[in-house]
Formats: structure tokens, C-alpha cells, sequence
């Protein structure tokens, strides 16, 4: 049997894509050592797109209504630049919002904490008291405990062995972490810079690869492209921005009824739930535990109020709030956050939790358009059917 040229040709990319996907599958761990390398070569890139793409988000809301009545000569050539330094400006005046409002009420926290942990500790050590008198039975069983099966001696050698040998690898870890704390400063100011560059010419960027995809693919693959990539942008868009004002959002509300109802600690605990709450599903969680643990050394009889006050403002804000200001704008079922949620945090920690409910998604919406497509080609050609 002959085969024409392009034929040969197709047979050809497919044995070579076989053989290429074989030796990737025998040299796994290879193949994943290379991609690390590649990905530490180009993490400062990584970064600077990341930090571009939500920077871009205040950006454009920035051009479209702060600076839409610049015109003139000089708005073409300057409201770009304008409208980056004002988004920097922005995310600054944020994070120093935050540290001032927070450090402070942090070193107040850690000192009322130093002073109140004894006295805390005194009425633990006497609800103990109190319990083993009542209970004449545990002190019996803590008493037939045979302590002596623990060797003393080999405890004592090993604790004199690190402190001898533990002072060599504690100085190693200390300048292996200060080598990557200067290489992610690095990275992040490499990211920064490399971020202004994108953003001051994404117009120009986002033409380059639309002709790339232009020279290189069929028209049917590029409108796919495009779509995708579209929608990837539409949904992180909207997932970041909306995870950020339901944050802000939540934190105003607990430092609101917190104060109202004079909980400890009320401005601390708001903001560290408006920024643990960035994690979907399970961040508010968190801050919940942080700060019942703050309340209950201040003050053990506050703590079940702070968790009812907590579990009522988490309904309000799971049925009334998270719907409305977040709500369909990234088109996924509960069922698939919760998936998309742990798959992402299994893999990737907080990060993963983050990206995985837009890529999620965006293939649900993809595969659903795309079986929405399919039904009624099928309708079409089956009158009967329907």
C-alpha cells in the first residue's frame, strides 16, 4: 500500500509523538528535573506575569473611569504610565494600610498575652486540681504509670548529641534560608519590573500572539484559542476581584459586630479573617480558630459567643453575600469549588486552592458549551428526538 507524501508525513508525527510521550513515561524523574530547571530559570518571568495579571484588574478600572476624560496630547502618551503607578500606589496603600492597622494591635495582643498566659495557666492547673479530687481514679491510673520505662540516660545522649552536632547544620539552614529569602527578592523585583513592561504594552503583546496563532494554526484552532484564552482571563478576573471585595466585606462585618458586642481583640480578628478568607472554603475557618484562641486567654466566657457570632455571619455571607457579589461569576457548582478546592490544595497548598477554581471553571464551562453544542446538532438531525 502507498501512502502520499502529506500521509507519510501524519504517520510520521505520530510515531514520534508516541516514542517522545514513551521516554517521557520511562524517564519521569528526568523529565521532572528539567522542568524544574526550566521553571527556576523562568520563575522571575512567572512572577512578573502573575503580578501583571492582577495588577492589570485595578488598571483597567483605573483608565476606563478615572482617567476617561484625559484626552489631549499628552493623555496617549502618559495615561499608561499614570494608571500603572496609581495601581502600584493602590496595592502599597493596602498593604500599608494593613501592617499599620494590624502590627500594632499585634504587639498589644502578644503582650496582653504575655501578661494573661500565667494567670490562664493558674486556672488551668486548678480546674485539673479540682477534677483529679473529684476523681480519685486518675490519679490512681497516673500513678501506675511506670515512668522508668523511659531511658533517661539514652534521652540525655542524644539531647547532648544535637546540641554538639545541631550548631553546624543550624548555621547551614540559616544561610540556606537567607540565600532563598535574597533570591525571591530577587525574583520579585525582576517580576515587578518585568510587570510594568507587560502592562505597558499588553496591547501590543496581546496583537503579537494573536498573529502567531495566526501564522501557525488553522482558523478553527485559533477562534478555539482565543476563546479559551478569553475565557481564562474572564474567569481569574472575576474570581480574584470578587474573592477581594467578599473579603473586605466579611472583615468589616466581624470587626463591626465584634466591637458591638465587645469581643477582644475585635479589629485583629477582623482583618486576619478578611485575609484568611481569600482561601476559599476553608479560610475563614482558620481565622475563626486563631482568634478563639486569642479570646479564650483573654476571656474563656466570650469564646462560645465569638463562635455563634462567627457561624451566623458565615451563613449571611455563604447565602446572602458571597451569591450576590461573587456569585456566578466563575460559572461553578458548590459541588466542583469543593473538588476544585482540595485537588488544588493536595498539589499546589494555598496557590493551588487560588488557581484551581478558574481552571476548573473554565474546562466546566467549555466541556458544558460544548455538550449544550452537541445536543442540538443531534436534535437537528433527529426531529423525532425531541
Amino acid at each position: 500500500m502507498k501512502f502520499d507524501k502529506q500521509t507519510r508525513r501524519g504517520i510520521c508525527q505520530i510515531i514520534l509523538f508516541i516514542a517522545l510521550a514513551a521516554l517521557c513515561v520511562i524517564r519521569i524523574n528526568e523529565v521532572i528535573d528539567i522542568f524544574k530547571f526550566i521553571l527556576g530559570i523562568f520563575r522571575p518571568f512567572i512572577w512578573g506575569s502573575a503580578i501583571a495579571f492582577v495588577l492589570n484588574i485595578p488598571l483597567n478600572g483605573i483608565e476606563k473611569r478615572l482617567l476617561k476624560n484625559w484626552k489631549g496630547k499628552y493623555a496617549d502618551r502618559f495615561k499608561r504610565p499614570v494608571g500603572i503607578l496609581l495601581s502600584f500606589l493602590l496595592i502599597v496603600c493596602i498593604i500599608t494600610f494593613v501592617i499599620m492597622t494590624v502590627v500594632p494591635q499585634l504587639g498589644r495582643t502578644i503582650v496582653d498575652l504575655g501578661n494573661k498566659l500565667p494567670a490562664f495557666w493558674a486556672q488551668v492547673v486548678a480546674v485539673l486540681e479540682e477534677l483529679c479530687a473529684s476523681n480519685p481514679e486518675i490519679v490512681e491510673y497516673l500513678e501506675q504509670m511506670q515512668f522508668s520505662a523511659f531511658d533517661w540516660n539514652k534521652i540525655l545522649n542524644g539531647t547532648m548529641h544535637f546540641l554538639k552536632n545541631g550548631m553546624g547544620s543550624m548555621v547551614s539552614s540559616t544561610v540556606s534560608v537567607a540565600g532563598t529569602i535574597i533570591s525571591s527578592a530577587f525574583n520579585i523585583l525582576v517580576g515587578v519590573i518585568f510587570s510594568i513592561y507587560m502592562l505597558s504594552q499588553k496591547e501590543r503583546l496581546g496583537s503579537q500572539g494573536k498573529r502567531i496563532l495566526t501564522a501557525y494554526f488553522p482558523e478553527k484552532i485559533n477562534a478555539r484559542v482565543l476563546k479559551v484564552l478569553g475565557l481564562l482571563n474572564s474567569n481569574f478576573s472575576s474570581f480574584i476581584s470578587g474573592q477581594c471585595l467578599e473579603a473586605v466585606i466579611l472583615g468589616t462585618m466581624f470587626v463591626v459586630i465584634l466591637t458591638i458586642f465587645r469581643i477582644p481583640y475585635a479589629l485583629l480578628i477582623g482583618v486576619l479573617i478578611s485575609f484568611t478568607a481569600l482561601i476559599p472554603v476553608v479560610g475563614a475557618f482558620i481565622g475563626c480558630f486563631v482568634g478563639a484562641f486569642l479570646i479564650l486567654v483573654d476571656n474563656p466566657m466570650k469564646v462560645l459567643a465569638f463562635i455563634i457570632i462567627f457561624l451566623i455571619l458565615q451563613q449571611i455571607e455563604g447565602n446572602l453575600i458571597y451569591p450576590h457579589v461573587v456569585g456566578n461569576s466563575v460559572g461553578l457548582p458548590s459541588m466542583w469549588v469543593l473538588a476544585a478546592v482540595t485537588v488544588g490544595g493536595s498539589l499546589f497548598g494555598v496557590a493551588g486552592m487560588l488557581v484551581f477554581i478558574p481552571l476548573v471553571s473554565t474546562a466546566y464551562t467549555l466541556l458544558k458549551d460544548d455538550v449544550n453544542a452537541r445536543n442540538r446538532m443531534k436534535k437537528v438531525k433527529d426531529p423525532a428526538a425531541s
